[in-house]
């Protein structure tokens, strides 16, 4: 199957930023519905500082990964900070070794993650969290890449099933942090977290994607 080399990947790790500065305040209106209203900018904030640390370096996708995940995990208040910052330091910790990444270590990759979202935060599919995108994202690929499918159809379906992740949010009732105090009155929102989390995985998914096209 198809390789991605590592310092090539390291931009996608710049379009998050920019995917995350352009959606600050549709994941701000979105948190306000049931939450704190502050997903968005505590989010873009974070990735801001990111950018500062890393723009004009020469890095790979891995080292991106990992200076992302410690800036989530030390500079963003709120639940949010420390779970994406244990995604990403996950995804880099899996791939720092290795020159180029292919589909079977990505998936290595976005397993090691969504197990140390899981293990953090304790939350299952159907409690209206990012796990609702991140389960199924990942059983997607994988069920994909044990089809023998291409790198770049296992993402495809990476990206299916995170946007219909990210949509099933609407129709549960929050049992996970301050909107599960709502009870019903959380149903018909979508998870906040669960948007930016579909938005980040479309993103990385789309940078592979785009590298990958070039070699055809």
């Amino acid at each position: 199957m198809k390789q991605v080399d590592q310092r090539e990947a390291a931009g996608i790790a710049l379009q998050m930023v920019k995917t995350v500065a352009e959606n600050k305040q549709r994941l701000s209106d979105i948190d306000g519905l049931i939450g704190d209203g502050d997903h968005g900018v505590n989010m873009n904030k974070g990735f801001q500082l990111f950018r500062e640390r890393i723009e004009g370096k020469d890095i790979t996708f891995a080292e991106a990964l990992l200076a992302l995940g410690d800036v989530l995990l030390m500079e963003i208040g709120g639940s949010m900070g420390p779970l994406y910052g244990m995604f990403f330091s996950a995804m880099g910790t899996a791939a720092q070794d290795f020159d180029t990444i292919g589909a079977e270590l990505f998936e290595q990759m976005l397993s090691g993650g969504v197990q140390a979202v899981q293990e953090l935060g304790g939350a299952k599919p159907g409690d209206k969290t990012l796990i609702d995108v991140l389960v199924p994202a990942l059983n997607a690929y994988q069920g994909a890449l044990k089809e023998g499918q291409t790198f770049e159809t296992c993402l495809e379906a990476m990206k299916t099933a995170a946007d219909e992740g990210c949509r099933s949010t609407l129709g549960m009732v929050a049992k996970i942090g301050r909107a599960s105090r709502l009870g019903e009155r959380s149903r018909g929102v979508p998870d906040a977290g669960a948007t930016s989390c579909d938005l980040l995985l479309e993103t990385i998914a789309d940078g592979f994607l785009s590298i990958l096209g070039k070699g055809a």
